[in-house]
């Protein structure tokens, strides 16, 4: 996996979402044979609710540590539906996440969330990167294109990759001895990791695009 997918997918499964990463969507030519249109980088869903630092129901004798970052502009009684490009440089979308077969072929896998048709959701996406419908839950579906990458700035559609790296260290620090113990298996946490428990300043990253 890209290391900037796999720092990208674990903030988002910290910050509470449930995660797929890197989708080859392929459509059929006038041939019958398959291509490739494009890659779908990532994909969250999160569901409304508060983030817990400890077991709601007890004493924290089991704890899900979470981050609360605004950037992500959490929302009450919101359900968010991410669907994420990915660059090592600049945070920008490539043509086609906004085909529209591409974007069908993504929302499928949570259309049983909305009540509207898909169709609604993806012209949305299309004409402003960002679209809102009542859920079957009586909620509400906030779906948003998401460009992360190198940026001067973070907000509903665009994060910088410096932002994500900056927040999870800090985090990881302020939970030290909860995360001591954890050794991490996917490249990015155990990089971030490692460079705390050697010693690194966290500060350094902070004012950097």
């Amino acid at each position: 996996m890209d290391i900037a997918v796999n720092l990208v997918e674990n903030y988002l499964r910290l910050t509470g979402y449930m995660t797929l990463s890197e989708f080859e969507v392929q459509r059929r030519d006038k041939d019958g044979r398959f291509k490739s249109v494009t890659d779908i980088d990532i994909m969250g869903i999160r569901f409304p609710g508060d983030i817990y630092l400890g077991d709601p129901h007890g004493p924290a004798d089991y704890e899900m540590l979470l981050i609360d970052d605004p950037v992500l502009e959490h929302e009450d009684n919101t359900i968010d539906v991410i669907v994420g490009e990915v660059k090592q440089g600049q945070a920008e979308f490539n043509p086609g996440i906004k085909d529209h077969g591409v974007l069908h072929s993504m929302l499928r896998r949570v259309e049983w969330v909305y009540d509207v048709g898909v169709n609604d959701v993806i012209d949305g996406l299309q004409r402003e990167g960002l679209h809102r419908a009542p859920s079957k839950g009586g909620a509400i579906v906030r779906t948003r294109l998401v460009a992360f990458g190198r940026s001067s700035h973070s907000n509903l559609n665009t994060i910088s990759i410096s932002h994500i790296v900056t927040t999870m260290l800090e985090f990881f620090e302020k939970h030290e001895d909860a995360f001591r113990p954890i050794q991490f298996r996917e490249p990015a946490p155990a990089l971030l990791s490692l460079l705390l428990k050697s010693g690194f300043d966290v500060n350094k990253t902070r004012g950097a695009n």
